[in-house]
């Protein structure tokens, strides 16, 4: 096998199970250990990889942040539909926070004029609930982010301080098992809303698990229900059991075309 042949693999294999060592490769490939580093020490050098203690693992992908207008475009039926469970589960007359994620969103979306006060740091949130004479606004005040249509900084933070809430919905931009993450400036305003509320409800499609983003703002132990629309791995289901955080799962939708 020629060594483009086998660094492709490499590339695959990674590819399916997130990390290789030179024991591996070896035993894959049938070649020395010194092979195996040759390979990896190539690979690199094209940015392809990057060497670990004994192995090698993918590089992240870049990360790319859109403007709120643009990525309210690509609200995905999954979303909406745990944005609707979301909704469903705010009783009457609570006190709930809601972030600035696009997922949360669509929770406003869904509260049909519950009689309920919202707090949030999210200008279109608040502009959508405006419609809604049942429902109190309170948007947080500090500098606006005019791309991604939110309020962050420092007063946004001391305010939530003052704040106890029943209930605080958190979009997450990744989750692995050690915890949650996001761009700094949102993962400090997530950090104090969950540490606001009695009940703290994560939203999450399935596309944000074992992702990681450059701030670690939380971990479980600060969680009390997940939201995703569909079941996690068996290793997934076991850990969250340990955490006692309870998964929901929206009830798929019907298909209505014969």
């Amino acid at each position: 096998m020629f060594q483009e042949e086998r660094m492709q693999l490499i590339i695959e294999h990674l590819r399916k199970h997130n990390r290789i060592s030179v024991e591996e490769i070896g035993s894959l490939f049938d070649v020395s250990r010194d092979t195996a580093r040759r390979d990896l020490i190539k690979l690199e050098e094209q940015d392809s990889i990057i060497r670990t203690r004994g192995g090698a693992i993918l590089p992240s992908p870049p990360q790319e942040f859109r403007s709120y207008k643009d990525r309210l475009l690509y609200v995905s039926e999954e979303k909406r539909a745990i944005g609707k469970l979301a909704a469903a589960i705010v009783r009457q007359g609570e006190h709930i926070i809601l972030d600035a994620s696009t997922t949360v969103q669509a929770c406003a979306e869904n509260l049909n004029g519950k009689s309920c006060t919202v707090i949030t740091n999210s200008m279109h949130s608040a502009d959508l609930l405006s419609n809604h004479a049942s429902v109190e606004i309170r948007l947080l005040g500090g500098k606006v982010d005019k791309e991604q249509r939110y309020v962050y900084g420092a007063p946004v933070i001391e305010t939530l301080s003052h704040y106890y809430v029943d209930k605080s919905f958190i979009g997450i931009g990744g989750l692995t098992m050690d915890g949650f993450s996001a761009s700094e400036e949102e993962g400090k305003i997530k950090y104090r809303m969950m540490q606001a509320a009695k009940q703290v409800i994560v939203l999450a499609d399935h596309s944000k698990f074992n992702k990681r983003y450059g701030y670690r703002f939380a971990d479980w132990s600060l969680v009390d229900i997940l939201i995703t629309n569909q079941w996690p791995s068996p290793e997934w289901r076991t850990f969250l059991a340990e955490q006692q955080v309870e998964i929901l799962i929206p009830e798929p939708t019907e298909d209505k075309e014969l």
